[in-house]
């Protein structure tokens, strides 16, 4: 899809730099006081620097990972592009806004 993430690189701050499939790029940035349950280990700042790409989605070790089109909403929101809004969540999990 064209919501796919291409590349990520983590960021001070529990930022993330997105680049997707169609060259938007962008920067997502997790709350820490939202950092909890299934997203609770990323807390810790070396865990959360070890992300990488999984079937397109920012994903974590221990199966932890993102839902890529609602971070494609959060990014072509931010820089005006045509897109429905979305929030930051667990891909599976009910939507909970991180950021």
């Amino acid at each position: 899809m064209y919501w796919d993430v291409i590349e990520v690189k983590p960021e001070p701050g529990y930022c993330l730099f997105i680049r997707f499939k169609d060259g938007l790029e962008g920067r997502v940035r997790l709350r820490r006081e939202d950092l909890t349950g299934a997203l609770g280990p990323l807390v810790d700042v070396r865990f959360f620097e070890q992300v990488f790409i999984d079937d397109g989605a920012v994903a974590w070790p221990g199966e932890i990972d993102l839902a890529p089109d609602a971070m494609y909403a959060q990014v072509a929101g931010k820089l005006g592009v045509e897109s429905q809004p979305g929030q930051l969540t667990p891909r599976g999990e009910p939507t909970a806004g991180l950021l």
